[in-house]
């Protein structure tokens, strides 16, 4: 398939950037890397001022070893003065990409992948998952995260805090792993009551995804980067 087929579309014809700063983010960040970039998802809103975008940025693979590979991107337009504002997240999960984007206004069904596209999730378990983190990013803060997709078998591993100080499992492990063989993914979450236990099991995603720790995750503490963690366990 031609990849102009995935292009992103911005919809910025007959636009001019508010300002110099704008202009100059929006080049950097996105104009100048726009082949590189492959849209997975983007909703369109029906009065034109806004557009919302799910992309993969595959130049990050060529830049610090598990950086995110994915963007969420918000273009807020206005109309009058023809000018555009911009924000956007790099993240390591689709889940929070849609979440974050929901936050802004989004609608969730908006901004699914369309069929084809990307992998499908091998389970219940999988999904009932993703559903959380899109529906209740607000409850975590994305501490760290390690994307390695130089395998046969990708992974993604996320550490998480809950903004809630009274939740007595805080810390939060997930960890996607895709069979590229079968064209599907599961996900799987471990809640711990330390940062050390983990950045433990986070440095030993094997150990989450084959025994994860017995305890009763609430069905409302969804993980998603609405906050910045204090610290980073950056594996080496």
């Amino acid at each position: 398939m031609s990849p102009s087929k995935y292009a992103p579309d911005f919809r910025l014809v007959g636009y001019r950037a508010a300002s110099d700063a704008v202009e100059e983010r929006f080049y950097g960040r996105f104009a100048a890397v726009e082949d590189m970039l492959t849209a997975l998802a983007e909703h369109h809103s029906a009065d034109a001022r806004h557009s919302f975008h799910v992309l993969h940025d595959r130049t990050a693979t060529w830049g610090i070893p598990g950086e995110p590979q994915l963007i969420a991107l918000h273009i807020a337009r206005d109309l009058g003065e023809r000018t555009f504002t911009f924000e956007h997240a790099m993240l390591p999960l689709l889940a929070m990409a849609q979440s974050w984007l929901v936050s802004r206004g989004c609608p969730r069904k908006g901004i699914r992948l369309p069929p084809g596209m990307g992998t499908t999730a091998a389970d219940e378990m999988t999904t009932a998952l993703q559903d959380r983190l899109v529906s209740d990013g607000h409850a975590f803060a994305l501490i760290d995260s390690y994307t390695n997709d130089h395998t046969n078998r990708p992974q993604i591993t996320v550490l998480l805090r809950a903004l809630d100080e009274t939740d007595p499992h805080p810390f939060r492990v997930l960890v996607e792993e895709a069979d590229l063989a079968k064209y599907t993914h599961t996900l799987r979450e471990g809640g711990f009551p330390t940062y050390d236990a983990a950045v433990s099991y986070f440095n030993d995603p094997d150990g989450v995804r084959q025994k994860p720790p017995t305890t009763h995750l609430p069905q409302r503490a969804v993980p998603a980067p609405y906050a910045s963690g204090p610290t980073s366990p950056r594996r080496r």
